[in-house]
């Protein structure tokens, strides 16, 4: 049985905060100990806003390119000008849609800017990625883990994905944890060996917790998941994204 377990003690979260104090602090709110094989995931927000990723948008200048495609997305020039930043290419930009690939490899809606829930006084600021999410991850697991054991730790952040509608949950970093696993070559039931599956077992998780976390006012910004079993070898995150030469829809 799998169970996805709400740390709600967390509070809000700004730059420098200690993110590995707060999850074991909301651990112990809610009466559980980290155990070998369990899962803690962390949303992308938490992790940007105690690692500083804000941007006071009163001081970004816009530059031609960034003119060009607000005017044509009709978006914030400035948010505009982070996204170029952000990114090393543009893969989509119309009306109210700007995609872009971020430098992390990430093909995303804004390169991940937001600026939702990011606590009193926002007005003119944005929230950017973790500079490496993976790296993140791996240092939320070396901070909570007791008496030797150590989770798995996945980032998550919602996605939208072509020909559906709709914002899941993915993964965006993760260390300790099998984020893709391997079933080609293993046979079905009939004993037909598998051509093509490879199983994001990182972004299933993150999906899961996102039922539990929510999108907007539910602040529940990190989970445990515990239940979960796999045998695949540890793979970061950045072992889901397709290389732009497979890339079939940019």
């Amino acid at each position: 049985m799998i169970g996805v377990h709400p740390l709600r003690a967390i509070g809000e979260v700004g730059p420098g905060c200690d993110l590995g104090v707060l999850l074991r602090q909301a651990l112990a709110h809610a009466d559980l100990r980290i155990e070998a094989g369990d899962v803690l995931v962390v949303t992308q927000k938490i992790v940007s806003k105690a690692e500083g990723r804000f941007v006071d948008l009163t001081m970004v200048i816009p530059g031609a390119e960034a003119e060009r495609l607000a005017a044509l997305c009709r978006k914030d020039p400035r948010i505009v000008q982070l996204v170029l930043d952000e990114s090393v290419a543009i893969v989509r930009a119309v009306p109210h849609v700007l995609i872009a690939r971020h430098r992390s490899g990430h093909v995303m809606a804004n390169a991940g800017i937001d600026r939702s829930n990011l606590g009193a006084g926002s007005a003119d600021r944005v929230l950017l990625l973790p500079q490496d999410a993976d790296a993140s991850a791996a240092r939320i697991r070396d901070a909570v883990g007791e008496d030797g054991v150590r989770p798995a730790v996945v980032i998550s952040d919602s996605f939208g994905r072509p020909w559906r509608l709709g914002t899941t949950n993915v993964a965006i970093g993760a260390a300790g944890f099998a984020s893709l696993v391997d079933w080609r070559g293993t046979p079905d039931r009939e004993g037909r060996p598998l051509e093509v599956t490879q199983v994001a077992l990182a972004d299933m998780v993150a999906a899961a917790a996102g039922l539990v976390c929510g999108e907007g006012r539910e602040g529940i910004p990190a989970v445990l998941v515990r239940g979960l079993h796999w045998d695949a070898p540890d793979l970061p995150a950045a072992g889901l994204i397709r290389s732009a030469a497979e890339d079939l829809f940019a």
